[in-house]
C-alpha cells in the first residue's frame, strides 16, 4: 500500500505516519513545517518527504497511491488564529487540490475534521447529525469554518464527483509528538506540572473535554482510511472530564504543584466536548482503549525528554 499524508510532520501526521511504516506501507509526507517539527520525522525509516505546501507539491506525487490522508492544518487555538489566513488556505485550497487528486487518481480521501465544527454545541454528547453552535465571525471562524468548508467540499465531490472520500472528526487527542507549547490543555499542563508551574485554567475548570490518546485515534484514521465509508464519523474518547479533574489527574500522576491559576475565559471557548462514538464502533469496530490516566503517563514520560533535550 502507498499512502499519502499532508501535515505528515505534525502531531496526528508523524504517528500516522510510524503506524504505516510499521506496517510495511510506502509513505509520501507533504509539510511546510510552518507548525510541524522535523524531530518528529527523525526515526521514520524509509518516509519520503517532500518539503512545501499541499497546492504546490502534488504535482511531485506519484499517482499510484491508494489512499491520501489531509491533516496539513495549524490545529491548536493558539496556532490557528496566529496564522489565520494559511489555516484557512490549506483547509480550503489545499483540500480542493487533494479532492482533485482523488478523483484522478481512483486514491481513497480522508479529511481530517474536527470537533470544533460543532462550536460551543448546545447538545452532548454531539452526534455526527448535530450541526453545531458556531460563531460564523469569531475569533476561532478561521479553524471552524475553514474545517466546516473543507466538509463542504468532500460531501461535493462525493456526490457529484463519484469521489471515494470520506470525512472524520478528531476530538481532542494527547500524546507523544505533541507541541509542548502548542496551547493544549493537556500539553499545557503536564508540562507546567513538569515544570512545578502553577496550572493556567481559563474560566473556572467546569468545561468539560474528552480526551484521547494518540495510538487509539491513529487506529480508527488507518481503519476510516480502508473503508469506503464517506462519514462524517466522530473518533474520539467518550470518558468527559471536567479540567479541575484534570489537573488534580496531571497533579497526582506527574507531581507539580497542583496550584492553579484562573485566567478569562476567551470568546466562543466551549463548555463541552464529549463525542457520540456509535458509529465508529458499529461502522468501523473501533473504540479507545487506552484509559487516560496511562496515557498521561505513557504523554509525561515522553514530554520529560523532550523538555530536557
Amino acid at each position: 500500500m502507498k499512502v499519502l499524508i499532508t501535515g505528515v510532520g505534525g502531531f496526528i501526521g508523524s504517528n500516522l505516519a510510524a503506524a504505516h511504516l510499521s506496517q510495511g506501507h510506502q509513505v509520501i509526507g507533504i509539510d511546510n513545517f510552518s507548525t510541524g517539527n522535523h524531530e518528529n520525522l527523525k526515526e521514520l525509516q524509509g518516509l519520503t518527504l517532500i518539503e512545501g505546501g499541499v497546492i504546490e507539491s502534488l504535482g511531485q506525487v506519484s499517482e499510484d497511491v491508494n489512499i491520501a490522508y489531509h491533516f496539513a492544518s495549524p490545529a491548536s487555538p493558539e496556532k490557528y488564529m496566529a496564522l489565520a489566513m494559511n489555516t484557512m488556505e490549506v483547509n480550503t485550497g489545499g483540500t480542493l487540490s487533494l479532492l482533485q487528486f482523488s478523483k484522478r487518481t481512483g486514491a481513497r480521501f480522508v479529511f481530517a475534521s474536527t470537533s470544533e465544527i460543532y462550536g460551543d454545541p448546545l447538545v452532548s454528547p454531539q452526534t455526527e447529525d448535530y450541526w453545531g453552535n458556531v460563531n460564523p465571525i469569531g475569533p476561532r471562524s478561521v479553524y471552524d469554518e475553514a474545517k466546516r468548508f473543507g466538509e463542504t467540499l468532500v460531501a461535493h465531490f462525493q456526490r457529484e464527483e463519484n469521489v471515494n472520500a470520506g470525512i472524520f472528526r478528531i476530538f481532542n487527542t494527547y500524546g507523544p509528538n505533541m507541541d509542548p507549547f502548542d496551547g493544549r490543555v493537556v500539553s499545557t499542563f503536564i508540562r507546567q506540572a513538569l515544570k512545578g508551574e502553577p496550572f493556567t485554567v481559563f474560566g473556572d475548570g467546569s468545561q468539560t473535554r474528552s480526551f484521547c490518546y494518540i495510538d487509539d485515534l491513529v487506529r480508527g484514521i488507518m481503519a476510516m482510511g480502508q473503508s469506503n465509508h464517506p462519514g462524517p464519523i466522530n473518533l474520539g474518547n467518550p470518558r468527559e472530564n471536567t479540567l479541575l479533574e484534570l489537573a488534580k489527574m496531571v497533579t497526582d500522576i506527574v507531581g507539580g504543584s497542583g496550584e492553579i491559576k484562573f485566567l478569562d475565559l476567551p470568546q466562543d471557548d466551549p463548555k463541552k466536548r464529549n463525542p457520540d462514538i456509535s458509529k465508529a464502533r458499529s461502522i468501523l469496530g473501533w473504540e479507545p482503549t487506552v484509559s487516560l490516566e496511562e496515557g498521561i503517563q505513557k504523554t509525561a514520560t515522553w514530554m520529560a525528554k523532550n523538555l530536557s533535550a
